[in-house]
């Protein structure tokens, strides 16, 4: 056997001959074609012939199987029938019975090896195995080949194909199976033919004609009378459908058996189900009609069910916890607890969400009142009242409310489930408990309700256990758990004769507790007649053998009492209303901290901090959050104590002191106060903990209200509007970037985008400046180009935007441009109906989106051929064009834009859920056409956000429209039309909600087009509506009757329409008729008849504001990353120089920000020249001495004590919260270890040099891609550079280069060498050819189909799963080793029951290196390591 034999080439197992490559400009896929033959790219093999020649025997049965012979008995057609169909069966391997198409489709997205069907694709599938190599002949298996993971024998895959007939489910192997596509008929139909006629034999008709032998005219007086002989096909059709289902029917016992009655749950994996919410729950929730987001957050609650008690106790318990922040007057208390609860009402019994009640609902939340006022002389007929009318709740309390809701049911639900608990041991043991049945009713927190629960579990732990022995299902109930150990000590103690000295401490733990809280009358402590230890050491309290002295006895009474007033409910109240109102929050560095919180780090403002109160973090919630993740991170540690706790602690002890004075009396007291310290340690622990926990979980409510506040801000943007035309026109864009690249060197991208977003050109400017006509000079190629662009397309408006600041330098440009060549935008009509033209308008876009669209599928799918910088255009233009939607299209991804500088220290999942409701209140407040979500799936993006709806009922309502005709003429359709055989689409609960924000645009050419579906009005105020229209026409019931009956209920309001007469509903006086109807029908309706007024004259005006353009410090953090915070004047950073003047040097920032350095600031020394202190690309350290952050432009020095003296942050300090004692001692002790451990700081003439340690270099790469490189000093002294490059996530390998042919000890040296191998002339040679080389290595391992991502152990776990589920075969793996850096796992199992090994791989430059032999790619390394395997095992046989 050869060394070819062993290596395969051409069927390798990781060939890539079937892979795909990309265009790395615009990333899109390209099939290989290579080895491929035939008509589009089909294999053509011995295969093909085999099936034509099947297909050939099948059609020739077929056709015999036409003519019916007289001789054949039905038993021989019926065996002939089952042949067939036992023929069709082994055929196909695998058929899609029973699966819409359209699931396939969309399933089949979340799947990359199901691919989506086209037009010229088969419908039917199979499941294949291994490449087409691996079809080409067999190979034997053995020793040799054991790693060919793709390839098996032919007897096991017969094997497989067996298993997979018998179990549907195992359609999927994810280790060896892949779905191939059919072969195609001639019209590019599924070749199953014989199928269908083979259905049509089961009932031949020969006709009525034949069977009879009748004359023509007998036949058709036969047929009038007795029917063609059809009337019933349906019946029997069914019949045919259900014998067919019978045979489908799995026989475990025949291997053959094929499952056809197949469901998605079957073929697809659970996950991929949930992402396209195709589970059973989501079908569930498409099903009940209730809005879906009730459904989702109601989930755990869905069983519970609350009394009438509960539901008033809730509207009490919600508007308690909102009242303290309104600042209302006293007076509208009542008023504001009744609207809370008729919003509770709304959400809990009416299932209204939130946009519809702001809506339809608003009066409920006004409160309104006349007011009497003082009488006019000179208007003697002036009303002598007005009308008051305050908000009591805003769209944001509203939310809240829906929240608090949710969070009183986990109350209660809790709540019922430990009273369940307790009325089960009463009706065991026949007990009371006061405590409990005090505390458990009164509960209006978790934290208390935590606290009895504990104190359930602590004292009655084995009648707990006797229940849950009695009950074994009563185990898994959640208020169950197992005792510890400590519960079993004290339980012993409660049962013993020790207990006897725990009475003897005069007073219980509950009642002490309620004498500290002044609850109730008081108790009083009684002191025994003997002391102690006296005590403890009588025969009435000794209990051998565990407690057989008096200390032991004293000490587990101690503890024993400690642990009552620990576990009390009332104890452990009034702990928690002394730590929120006297406790205060410190903040201590740790050792870590202390080295790397410096004056620069952002930890640094609350590195000493001390003394702070919680409403102190109120204000300014960031603050703690940061203090939490400094404190994971091992920086800091937080404590939380109380102000006063020795004064707090001696009023505890005199309450639980006895008032005797007495030696027994002081001894006593003394055990008092020691049991009382016991019992306060634990409870200070215990308080702290959930007092950082609400604290932590509050703040973070408030950064993502913030969160939610900006975002609505961005999401309240009408389309940017064009000059002469009204708010929510769509405009036409031109959008420009110069994405990342240098201004003037690099070409600018364009794309120009028609108002209903179709891209019709796009290209490139090279070429483009302005010359000097002064001097000659004529203007780029491309100034005519764009010149004669707008001059074709009349743009309304010029988007720009970038990832640097060249940017601003392009805008500047064009800004010249436009004024120099006079461009000007489309004409438009004035007020005075002239034609005019003005200067085009060029506007700076927010790009947060554009960034996320240029490289998501959906921007690849719309433009496949475009490049990313072209489709970040197309994103510009799109977001001028309406913010909203671009927003409402990112769906979950959202949360991948900064909308506050704390976001990143609040949990992603409790950011979205703030913006979605942002989204909410915005999509409700536009409302959607319906017509247009159906056709353009863009406007469809709304849908999900709509009230009532959600992704899943949004799903089915476009499902049902499509199946209904693709169209909705009225909003009563949705909720389906028997008489119109229309489909319900929502169920009448959620059409509720959605109504009115589903809008149908208005054809008055429609005499059944009802006006007010085009408005915001709801359906169950039409009749208001029309009402009103009446009243504005002056028309009487007469008229209305003969109006209505003539052109149907929306005649009334369409007359108004067409007459042009709906300024006459201003003239309405909607006062009256609103008491009216408040009075007679208990209907408020005061701001919906005022709704319906403005609807009837602009329906569905454009109410968002109008288009916010960014300003200057948002222009600046958007183009150079910085803020205020983190860039300002007198802050040193490092600049590099551009050029050197003999009087001036000009440098540019990392962030792109350029400046000059003049004369006076380059040195202090007027004799020397700047070209002799510096050079270009020189990277050196600046300080900024002006930043204009509108031109980005700045000045700078490098005047050494201007350099050694940065500017410091101020901070507004309060005395006394900041620990400076603290603080001078640890600078004092740091410059004392530099001052030992220092050494001359080094800097070198590179832009990738850093002066940081290898910790700071970490940090520093930790944000950078994969393969970035820092240069920075080495500790092994100056002939010595350490290079720090980031090899993945948190692993980073820190290389020692040693300089040789050094000109100083200062200089680079000539010849650079690492680990005495490799050598390099330069660190640009370096990176590029050592570093820059491994990384590329490790994209090419990390890219490979045979890398897990994941630890060793997770690798190990996979590889064992997958020879059990396949124990014929062997299998290897790569995973990257954390702990050395550069190195990866090669793991492999040689079958079932061998052992898991594991070599290690290291990465050098331009290759692998596997058992000290070098692999110059994946393939080679797989090659080379079955190679070695192989070898490996013969000689062990050997």
């Amino acid at each position: 056997m050869s060394a070819r034999d062993l290596i395969v080439g051409e069927a390798e197992l990781d060939s890539q001959e079937d892979d795909e490559s990309f265009d790395e400009e615009t990333g899109e896929v390209r099939p290989k074609t290579n080895g491929v033959n035939g008509l589009n790219g089909h294999i053509d093999d011995s295969s093909e012939e085999e099936d034509d020649d099947d297909d050939e025997e099948a059609a020739a049965a077929i056709r015999k199987d036409f003519i019916v012979e007289d001789d054949e008995e039905p038993e021989e057609r019926e065996r002939r029938r089952r042949e067939r169909k036992k023929r069709r069966r082994e055929e196909r391997e695998e058929e899609e019975a029973g699966l819409d198409e359209e699931d396939f489709d969309l399933i089949g997205e979340a799947n990359p090896e199901f691919e989506r069907r086209t037009t010229n694709e088969p419908k039917l599938k199979r499941l294949k195995r291994g490449h087409k190599e691996d079809r080409d002949g067999h190979r034997p298996k053995g020793v040799d080949n054991i790693f060919d993971s793709e390839e098996e024998d032919e007897d096991d895959y017969r094997n497989q194909r067996q298993l997979h007939r018998a179990d549907p489910r195992n359609a999927r192997d994810e280790f060896a199976d892949f779905i191939e596509e059919d072969f195609e008929g001639p019209d590019g139909a599924p070749d199953d033919d014989d199928a269908d006629i083979a259905r049509t034999t089961g009932r031949a008709y020969t006709g009525i004609k034949d069977a009879t032998g009748l004359d023509e005219a007998a036949l058709e007086d036969m047929k009038e009378a007795f029917g063609e002989g059809d009337e019933y096909d349906w019946a029997l059709n069914i019949q045919d459908q259900e014998d067919e289902a019978e045979q489908r029917v799995i026989d475990p016992e025949d291997p053959d058996a094929i499952a056809k009655g197949l469901e998605l749950k079957d073929v697809f994996e659970p996950s991929q189900l949930a992402e396209k919410l195709l589970t059973d729950e989501d079908n569930s929730i498409r099903a009940v009609d209730v809005p879906e987001r009730f459904q989702l957050a109601r989930k755990p609650y869905k069983d519970l069910l609350l009394t009438p008690e509960q539901f008033k106790e809730r509207g009490n318990w919600i508007s308690d916890l909102i009242w303290d922040r309104k600042g209302l007057p006293s007076e509208l208390k009542d008023p504001f607890r009744k609207a809370v609860a008729k919003v509770l009402e709304f959400m809990a019994v009416d299932e209204y969400e939130v946009p519809f009640i702001i809506q339809h609902r608003k009066d409920w939340l006004i409160h309104s009142q006349k007011v009497p006022v003082t009488p006019d002389p000179s208007n003697p007929g002036a009303p002598d009242t007005v009308l008051d009318a305050k908000k009591l709740l805003t769209h944001s309390e509203l939310w809240r409310i829906a929240e608090f809701d949710l969070k009183f049911r986990a109350l209660v639900e809790k709540r019922n489930a430990l009273s369940e608990t307790y009325t089960r041991l009463q009706d065991m043991a026949d007990f009371q408990d006061d405590i409990l049945e005090d505390m458990l009713p009164t509960a209006t927190t978790m934290e208390e309700l935590q606290d009895v629960q504990d104190y359930l579990h602590f004292q009655h732990a084995s009648r707990l256990a006797d229940l849950a022995a009695m009950n074994a299902s009563f185990a898994a109930n959640g208020t169950h758990r197992r005792p510890g150990s400590s519960k079993a000590l004290f339980d012993r103690i409660r049962n013993s004769k020790v207990y006897g000295l725990v009475r003897a401490f005069g007073i219980t733990a509950d009642a002490f507790a309620q004498n500290a809280l002044k609850e109730g009358r008081p108790h009083y402590t009684e002191d025994p007649s003997e002391r102690p230890d006296d005590l403890a050491d009588s025969e009435s309290i000794m209990d051998p053998p565990d407690y057989s002295t008096g200390a032991q006895c004293l000490k587990a009474a101690k503890a024993m009492f400690a642990e009552e007033i620990f576990l009390s409910p009332r104890m452990r109240k009034l702990m928690r209303l002394a730590y929120y109102q006297d406790g205060v929050i410190e903040c201590f560095r740790t050792e870590k901290g202390l080295r790397r919180i410096d004056e620069n780090h952002p930890y640094y403002d609350f590195k000493y901090l001390r003394n702070q109160q919680m409403r102190d973090f109120a204000r300014q919630p960031d603050l703690f959050l940061r203090m939490i993740r400094a404190e994971e991170e091992g920086l800091v540690e937080i404590k939380i104590r109380m102000q006063n706790a020795e004064s707090f602690k001696k009023k505890l002890y005199s309450v639980i002191e006895s008032d005797n004075f007495s030696e027994i009396a002081d001894a006593w007291n003394r055990e008092r106060r020691e049991v009382l310290d016991m019992a306060i340690l634990k409870l200070n622990k215990i308080m702290a903990r959930g007092v950082k926990e609400n604290l932590k979980n509050e703040c973070e409510d408030q950064v993502a209200q913030r969160c939610r506040e900006e975002f609505t801000k961005r999401l309240d943007q009408a389309p940017y509007k064009p000059k002469g035309m009204q708010l929510g026109t769509i405009p036409r864009v031109l959008a420009i970037s110069n994405g990342a690249g240098a201004f003037g060197r690099e070409a600018v991208c364009w794309a120009w985008v028609e108002e209903d977003g179709r891209v019709l050109e796009n290209g490139k400017f090279t070429d483009l400046f302005l010359g000097d006509p002064e001097r000659g000079q004529e203007d780029g190629v491309d100034v005519k180009a764009l010149v004669k662009l707008v001059e074709r397309r009349k743009p309304d408006v010029i988007g720009l935007s970038g990832f640097s600041a060249d940017t601003r330098k392009l805008y500047k440009l064009l800004e010249e441009i436009i004024e120099r060549k006079d461009l000007r935008g489309a004409e438009y009509e004035d007020e005075d109906g002239i034609e005019r033209t003005d200067r085009l308008d060029l506007v700076i876009v927010n790009d947060e989106v554009a960034r996320l669209y240029q490289t998501s599928q959906r921007a690849m799918l719309e433009h496949p051929g475009f490049a990313p910088l072209t489709r970040y255009c197309v994103g510009l233009a799109k977001y001028l064009q309406n913010p909203l939607k671009e927003y409402a299209a990112l769906a979950k991804d959202i949360i991948s834009i900064t909308l506050d500088p704390a976001q990143s220290y609040v949990p992603q999942e409790k950011v979205f859920k703030f913006l979605e409701t942002a989204l909410v209140d915005i999509v409700n407040l536009v409302g959607v056409e319906i017509n247009d979500a159906v056709s353009d799936w863009y406007t469809a993006n709304l849908l999900p956000y709509v009230s009532g709806l959600g992704p899943r009922k949004a799903q089915q309502l476009l499902k049902v429209i499509n199946l209904n005709g693709g169209s909705v003429a009225t909003r009563a359709e949705l909720v389906g039309d028997a008489d119109q055989q229309r489909i319900g689409a929502v169920g009448q609960r959620v059409w509720a909600n959605c109504a009115s924000f589903l809008y149908i645009d208005f054809d008055s050419s429609d005499q059944d087009a009802d006006y007010l579906d085009n408005t915001r009005v709801h359906p169950e105020d039409y009749e208001l509506g029309r009402k009103m229209a009446a009243d504005a026409l002056e028309l009487d019931e007469e008229d209305i009757e003969a109006e209505t009956s003539e052109n149907g209920l929306g005649a009334i309001v369409r007359k108004l329409v067409r007459d042009d007469q709906q300024e006459k509903v201003n003239d309405l006086i909607l006062e009256e008729y609103a008491e009216q109807l408040e009075r007679n029908f208990n209907q408020r309706k005061r701001a919906t008849l005022e709704t319906i007024r403005a609807e009837l004259q602009v329906p569905y005006e454009e109410l968002r504001d109008n288009f916010t353009l960014l300003s200057s410090e948002e222009i600046f953090t958007m183009f150079t990353g910085e803020t205020r915070d983190t860039l300002y004047e007198g802050m040193v950073v490092p600049v590099s120089i551009k050029r050197v003047g003999d009087d001036y040097i000009e440098a540019r920032m990392d962030c792109g920000i350029e400046g000059t350095i003049p004369l006076s600031e380059i040195s202090s020394r007027s004799d020397i020249s700047p070209r002799q202190l510096f050079q270009q690309f020189q990277t050196v350290q600046a300080k900024i001495m002006y930043l204009n952050r509108k031109t980005l432009a700045a000045t700078f020095s490098l005047r050494e004590e201007e350099v050694r003296h940065p500017a410091k942050k101020e901070h507004d300090r309060v005395p006394g919260d900041w620990d400076d004692a603290q603080e001078r001692a640890d600078k004092e002790s740091m410059k004392e270890q530099n001052d030992v451990s220092g050494r001359t700081q080094r800097v070198v003439k590179h832009p990738l040099f850093k002066p940081f340690n290898s910790a700071q270099a970490q940090e520093f790469l930790g944000s950078q891609a994969r393969g970035d490189v820092v240069i920075r000093p080495s500790s092994k002294g100056v002939d010595h550079l350490a290079v720090t490059w980031k090899v993945s996530d948190n692993i980073y390998q820190h290389i020692d280069v040693l300089e040789l042919d050094k000109s100083s000890q200062f200089s680079s040296g000539g010849t650079l060498k690492i680990g005495g191998k490799y050598t390099y002339t330069d660190l640009d040679e370096l990176i590029v050819n050592h570093v820059k080389a491994m990384a590329k290595k490790v994209d090419e391992m990390m890219l490979n189909e045979k890398y897990q991502n994941g630890s060793k152990a997770e690798t190990e776990r996979w590889l064992s799963t997958y020879t059990e589920a396949n124990p014929k075969r062997s299998v290897y793996a790569f995973c990257i080793d954390p702990k050395h850096p550069g190195y990866f796992f090669l793991c492999f199992k040689a079958g079932q029951h061998a052992q898991l090994q594991s070599w290690a791989v290291k990465v050098v430059p331009q290759a692998f290196e596997l058992q000290r032999n070098m692999y110059p790619d994946m393939m080679s390394l797989c090659n080379g390591f079955k190679l070695l395997f192989t070898n490996m095992q013969s000689g062990k046989r050997r």
